[in-house]
């Protein structure tokens, strides 16, 4: 049986590269043939052809650093000054990557980051155990760091490859943000009241005459605009309204933004953080659910002058036991998840418990259907997005908890594909923080 944590054996690099002609003719050879496989053989293939591609990513990453390299130096050689050696690298990148400029750029720039300054990153790219947007979270969410802090979060989450492997990218920037924000709290406070000054709206086409409307704010405003537009939402699907969720908040995003009355929502914004962290005794990173983590000092700032001053939001802090990082347990006898249980289960699992989904929780689901026995508890219960619930309601795919001290749920795909999700901390664990303090 193949599971998620079974990495099938993957030869060294060879000593002599592949020239381009090699590499174009094995890329032509890739589709042949695969009309004859089975369901399983398919998923297995897509499996393989993704650590391709991302270990062609990770040879991409050293030839563009090295062609930097030999560029800057030629261009040193004919005696152009050093301000001018790099002009034009990242167009000759973008053109034989076929992706525009601005795209040649941060590629090349994330090349030049991860040869010199992530070499674990670098590895696990190479390797095919990660995207390329993941090497870039990685690379964006330490770029304040000191090159020692940076190279100590690359090897933490980098350096085990089962471990970043099997992390969702969302899941990823988080723990990056939070191991930042622990290692140096004061460089990412810098450079959040530096991203303040560049807040503001933005506005460009999207499909069938639509607009994407954006706003860049800082999280506090940010997170309590979102959630007063959610509420807002909630309320008015809850008296009958016919529209959508999505709908009514970009109706209701209109109509406070011209000027049109509304009724006001009490709007409450969640925030775990440690006993030590409230207090000052500790700078582990609190954790906003459905943002993620954020500076210790920044919760306590907005205790202090209040989390909205001209909304009405309440900011509500939850604890953790500091030694599992677990929220508590709560069970019911109903076939329905009560509303508290549902949400202390979408506070613990954060975003959605597929592998890689990410997105944010909708339901709350039985992990062993009720129909099977399933009981609706704390335990049994996992919060999904609206999508992967349903896909999971569909024959063949069957699910249940697993024993242990961390919640995990195995899910079982239609191709008898075997896929784990552990419910991510809430807060570190302090047994994890005593091991990072031993190894320091």
């Amino acid at each position: 049986m193949f599971e998620l944590d079974q990495v099938p054996d993957r030869q060294a690099a060879p000593a002599v590269a592949p020239t381009p002609a090699e590499v174009l003719a094995f890329a032509g050879s890739l589709a042949a043939g695969v009309e004859q496989l089975d369901d399983r053989a398919r998923i297995d293939l897509l499996r393989a052809l993704e650590v391709l591609k991302c270990a062609a990513e990770g040879t991409q990453v050293v030839v563009t650093a090295d062609f930097d390299v030999s560029r800057r130096a030629s261009a040193a050689a004919r005696g152009v000054p050093e301000q001018r050696q790099g002009r034009g690298i990242a167009h000759q990148v973008a053109l034989a990557r076929r992706v525009s400029p601005h795209r040649g750029q941060r590629l090349t720039g994330l090349a030049k980051i991860l040869v010199r300054e992530m070499p674990c990153t670098l590895a696990a790219l190479r390797a095919g155990r990660i995207t390329e947007w993941k090497a870039t979270l990685l690379a964006r969410e330490t770029a304040c760091l000191s090159l020692a802090d940076r190279r100590s979060i690359d090897r933490q989450l980098a350096g085990d490859l089962d471990k970043i492997e099997k992390m969702g990218d969302r899941e990823l920037g988080d723990r990056a943000r939070k191991l930042a924000a622990e290692l140096d709290p004061a460089s990412v406070v810098a450079r959040k009241r530096k991203a303040e000054a560049d807040r503001g709206v933005t506005i460009r086409p999207a499909p069938d005459t639509m607009t994407w409307l954006t706003g860049r704010l800082p999280v506090k405003q940010g997170v309590a605009v979102y959630a007063a537009l959610r509420a807002e939402a909630d309320r008015l699907i809850g008296a009958g309204d016919g529209r959508s969720r999505g709908q009514i908040m970009a109706d209701t995003l209109v109509e406070r933004v011209l000027g049109t009355p509304a009724v006001a929502v009490p709007v409450t914004v969640s925030v775990v953080i440690s006993g030590d962290s409230l207090v000052g005794g500790s700078e582990s990173a609190a954790d906003i659910p459905g943002y993620g983590p954020i500076p210790a000092k920044v919760v306590r700032e907005w205790i202090r002058d209040g989390l909205a001053a001209d909304a009405e939001v309440e900011l509500r802090r939850l604890f953790a036991d500091p030694s599992t990082g677990q929220l508590v347990a709560m069970e019911s006898a109903a076939r329905f998840f009560p509303p508290p249980l549902a949400e202390l289960i979408a506070l613990r699992d954060q975003r959605c418990r597929t592998p890689w989904c990410d997105a944010p929780v909708r339901h709350a689901d039985h992990a062993t259907a009720h129909d099977d026995g399933g009981v609706t508890s704390f335990v049994n219960g996992q919060g999904l997005c609206e999508s992967c619930h349903y896909a999971k309601e569909a024959f063949g795919w069957t699910a249940r908890p697993r024993p242990g001290p961390a919640h995990v749920v195995e899910t079982t795909t239609p191709t008898g594909h075997i896929y784990r999700s552990r419910a991510p901390s809430v807060i570190e664990p302090r047994t994890a923080r005593m091991d990072l303090a031993w190894a320091a």
